[in-house]
C-alpha cells in the first residue's frame, strides 16, 4: 500500500477548511482545535468510569460475522466501570462502537460545543468509541457516507484512510460495508492479498485532543495503540452520488443483508468472502 501522511496543521479557519480540504475531499488532522473544550482537560478513562461507571455499555470484538450476528448487533454488555478497570489492566479485544452519549450521558454535553467547520453537522448524533491495546476495527466505511470529524482522547490511535475510488483494490465484501476480515491493514500480507499493493491512501497517528476530518464515504482502519476512545460529529454527505449510495445503503442494502442470513445462514456469509477475493482479483488481473 501507498500511504501518505494525513496533512497536519495546528488551527485552521472555516474558510480555508472548506477551499482546502472539504471540496477536494482530502482529510486532514487538526491538532489544537478543540483546546478550550472542558473535554480537552477533563476527558479521560478515569473521567469516564466517574461519569458512566453504572451504565450498562454495547462490547464488539474482532470476531469474523456469523450469520446468526444482527446487524451491529453486540457480541457482550459490561458496566462502564469494569470495562474501564478492563481496558488498563489488560490488552483487550472489545470496544465500544457507535455509543450515543447525547442519550446516555447528558451531563458530558456541557463539556464540549459544536464547532463550525463551514459544515452543518448532526447534533443527534455525537458518537463515542473506546478500545483497548492493539484492538482494531475492520477496514469499513460508515453506512451514511457522512463527513465524519473524529475527535480523539486518552492515548494514540493508528488510522488508515482510503477514499472510495480505492475499493476496487482493497477486497469489499459485497452487500456490506467492510473489506475482507482476515487482512492485517497494520501489516498486510501481499503475497496473500496483492491488489493492496496498487491501493494508495493516508496514515496517521492521533494524539488526545486532535481531530481528524475523514471526507465523505473514507474507508478507515483504526487501531489503538493504547487504551483510549474517541468521538464523532458528522455531517451529511454533499455529494449527490454519495447521498444515493447511503440511501441505497440504509433502505435497501442492510435488511437485504439481515433477509440474506436468515435464509442462507453461514453459507451466505461465506459466499460473500469468496466473492471479495474473486471480485477484486477478476478486477485486477490477477491470478488466483
Amino acid at each position: 500500500m501507498k500511504l501518505a501522511d494525513i496533512p497536519r496543521v495546528k488551527y485552521i479557519t472555516k474558510d480555508n477548511f472548506i477551499n482546502d480540504y472539504f471540496k477536494p475531499q482530502k482529510p486532514v488532522v487538526l491538532e489544537e482545535a478543540i483546546v478550550d473544550w472542558p473535554a480537552f482537560n477533563k476527558w479521560n478513562l478515569d473521567y469516564m468510569k466517574e461519569v458512566a461507571g453504572d451504565i450498562t455499555v454495547p462490547l464488539y470484538d474482532n470476531r469474523p460475522v456469523q450469520h446468526k450476528d444482527g446487524f451491529n448487533e453486540p457480541h457482550a454488555k459490561m458496566k462502564m466501570a469494569d470495562y474501564v478497570d478492563l481496558l488498563k489492566k489488560e490488552p483487550t479485544k472489545y470496544r465500544i462502537f457507535l455509543w450515543n452519549i447525547l442519550k446516555e450521558v447528558p451531563a458530558l454535553q456541557k463539556d464540549y460545543t459544536f464547532p463550525d467547520f463551514g459544515l452543518k453537522l448532526l447534533k443527534g448524533l455525537p458518537m463515542l468509541f473506546f478500545g483497548g491495546r492493539d484492538s482494531y476495527t475492520f477496514m469499513h466505511y460508515d453506512i451514511d457516507l457522512a463527513n465524519i470529524f473524529h475527535f480523539h482522547f486518552d492515548g494514540e490511535k493508528e488510522v488508515v484512510l482510503f477514499p472510495q475510488s480505492e475499493t476496487e483494490n482493497l477486497y469489499k465484501v459485497p452487500h456490506s460495508l467492510i473489506t475482507h476480515e482476515s487482512i492485517d491493514f497494520s501489516n498486510p500480507d501481499y503475497d496473500k492479498w496483492p491488489a493492496l499493493k496498487n491501493a494508495n491512501g493516508f496514515k496517521t497517528t492521533l494524539k488526545h485532543g486532535e481531530v481528524l476530518y475523514m471526507p465523505e464515504g473514507y474507508w478507515h482502519y483504526m487501531k489503538y495503540n493504547t487504551p483510549g476512545f474517541s468521538m464523532s460529529l458528522r455531517a451529511l454527505a454533499r455529494n449527490p452520488k454519495n447521498l444515493a449510495k447511503a440511501s441505497y445503503n440504509i433502505v435497501i442494502m442492510r435488511y437485504y443483508d439481515v433477509l440474506m442470513r436468515k435464509l442462507k445462514g453461514q453459507d451466505w456469509i461465506d459466499w460473500k468472502n469468496k466473492k471479495a477475493i474473486s471480485r477484486t482479483n477478476k478486477k485486477q488481473k490477477i491470478q488466483a
